[in-house]
């Protein structure tokens, strides 16, 4: 392991050429990073020993990809951090950007695996909290979906504190920028996609949803809360759905909505392929 020291004969340098250089914290995401394999990875820093079960894990993961480990100090540690991140854990990667798909047709590009009929998309029309997105993302892998489509403005860059909302996942779902989401929600729908929204003022209950309409591709549109949809989104929606409501609150947070929405989905589409009661 190379000697702390490293770290500081070398930071100087570093602040003119890492640009793009991004500082990821927290095992998990750490460590989803380093499976995914989807950043430039650049290298890893832990504490001083002695490391924990946790963190030896992740150094002998990065050391088995040939991935530098320098060991720092947890002072060191601290300075690098960004405001926000909590607790560093004892480890920093520092990787390149998240890529990202430009546009519709490379984001079902990627979803051919799932072959026809069984893609299921996320959109966000104006969600911009990052801890919204993150946690939206970690639903959306639990629940398997394929992709998620963010607009170029009033949504979240994907940064370290988003990956850390997510506890990884956003390191392996596929994400498109889309410049205009109504042209991208027409596009899908010209490849054969049905587009269903949660809506507050939806007619239709979520679980009295008919079962055909679950049948093929599938687009899960969520809006901002507050705000909800925007009015020229939801004129591109094929079907607008109300989650019931039974408390005192009538609305729910953004991620828990859509949680419910994905969950029932996956759901009803178990049901279907395994021939029981829908």
């Amino acid at each position: 392991m190379a000697h702390r020291s490293e770290v500081h004969r070398t930071e100087r340098r570093r602040k003119s050429t890492a640009g793009g250089v991004e500082r990821l914290h927290g095992r998990h995401v750490i460590e989803e990073a380093l499976r995914a394999r989807r950043r430039s990875l650049h290298r890893l820093l832990v504490k001083p020993r002695p490391l924990g079960a946790e963190l030896q894990g992740l150094v002998d993961l990065a050391r088995g990809m040939g991935l530098p480990v320098v060991e720092t100090d947890g002072a060191r540690l601290s300075e690098l951090a960004q405001p926000g991140d909590g607790a560093l854990q004892g480890a920093v990667l520092e990787a390149g950007s998240l890529p990202e798909l430009n546009g519709v047709a490379e984001l079902c590009a990627s979803a051919e695996g799932a072959g026809v009929g069984n893609r299921r998309f996320v959109v966000l029309d104006g969600v911009e909290d990052p801890q919204n997105v993150g946690g939206i993302a970690r639903v959306m892998d639990a629940a398997g979906v394929n992709g998620l489509i963010l607009t170029r403005r009033r949504a979240p860059p994907l940064s370290p504190a988003l990956a850390r909302a997510s506890a990884g996942a956003i390191e392996w779902l596929p994400v498109a920028r889309v410049t205009n989401l109504v042209r991208a929600l027409k596009e899908l729908k010209s490849e054969g996609f049905w587009v269903v929204a949660a809506d507050p003022e939806a007619s239709v209950d979520l679980y009295a949803l008919p079962d055909r309409l679950l049948r093929g591709d599938l687009v899960v549109v969520l809006g901002a809360e507050g705000r909800g949809l925007r009015p020229a989104v939801r004129g591109a929606i094929d079907h607008p759905i109300r989650i019931p409501m039974r408390g005192n609150v009538d609305s729910l947070n953004v991620a828990t909505a859509g949680a419910v929405l994905l969950y029932e989905l996956l759901r009803r589409a178990s049901t279907q392929s395994t021939g029981g009661p829908g």
